[in-house]
């Protein structure tokens, strides 16, 4: 199995786009997140809202694998206006895919929805992952009526060839949210899109 890459340095991560900074996770984080996970728009293509309990221990997750790599799913906040807005970043993908790869993903209160911020952060994590971390490829994946977030895949130039679809293996297949859509993007591709 390939091993999970690690950022250049051992302490966590932060990155910087115009309007936004991409940042490990603090304690005051917590209960926005929770709020967010609550949101039955936000929560839409997932099996349902969470509860509290839940929701922190996604947080203790993401948290745990910033502790062991140094990046993660970062909290974004808008500089200077709002401290958190919910995250974006890389995730490993192995468990679900079942071969070594890393997702981006992204997940922010209904409030922030409409106005690029998940293009902008995600871009600025493809290309953490690319340059810092050495990917060659990076993949999103959601269920297929997710037309939210496969907009934000095609806006950040990943692909999706109808043959990578896919049932998630966490879902029961009687789920209307098994069927997932696979996209990609390769370094060379994001490079050639800057």
């Amino acid at each position: 199995m390939t091993p999970m890459p690690r950022a250049s340095h051992p302490e966590k991560i932060s990155l910087r786009t115009e309007r936004l900074l991409l940042r490990p996770w603090r304690g005051e984080d917590r209960e926005p997140f929770a709020a967010l996970t609550a949101d039955p728009r936000v929560m839409e293509w997932f099996p349902a809202p969470l509860t509290r309990a839940e929701s922190d221990a996604v947080a203790d997750r993401i948290d745990q694998h910033f502790r062991e790599t140094g990046w993660g799913l970062w909290a974004v906040e808008i500089v200077g206006t709002d401290p958190f807005i919910g995250f974006v970043g890389l995730n490993p993908a192995d468990a679900t895919l079942g071969y070594p790869c890393v997702e981006i993903g992204w997940r922010l209160a209904a409030a922030y929805w409409g106005h690029g911020y998940a293009p902008e952060a995600a871009r600025e994590s493809l290309r953490f992952g690319f340059d810092n971390l050495g990917l060659d490829e990076i993949v999103a994946l959601t269920s297929v009526g997710n037309a939210k977030s496969r907009r934000v895949m095609s806006k950040i130039g990943m692909t999706r060839k109808p043959e990578d679809d896919f049932d998630h293996p966490r879902l029961p297949k009687t789920s209307p949210l098994s069927r997932h859509v696979l996209y990609r993007i390769s370094r060379d591709a994001f490079a050639a899109g800057m």
